[in-house]
């Protein structure tokens, strides 16, 4: 099976809920302007029954080039992680 395009999605959310493919559109992109928001001003954004986003710093270490060989320093740095709920999980696997 194929995986969805955004397209694809949007359009079986639409047909699915009933809702014009633009309302569809308008919503996911505030919905995800809404979760880019809270993630970086609160550090998480629950999607319930499906997971979260979440903000984590990342702490300083040593790594090695595998080209060469040499060990280098990685810098520390902020990233984004998404945790998957349980009830997620439990339904797909």
């Amino acid at each position: 099976m194929a995986k969805l395009t955004k397209s694809q999605l949007f359009n079986v959310l639409a047909e699915k809920t009933g809702m014009s493919k633009k309302d569809v559109t308008s919503f996911m992109d505030t919905f995800a302007e809404l979760a880019y928001s809270e993630v970086k001003g609160s550090g998480e954004f629950v999607i319930p029954g499906i997971g979260k986003l979440v903000k984590k710093d990342r702490a300083a270490r040593m790594g090695r080039n595998p080209a060469t060989g040499e060990q280098i320093q990685i810098p520390a740095k902020t990233v984004v992680k998404f945790r998957v709920a349980k009830a997620a999980k439990d339904a797909v696997l």
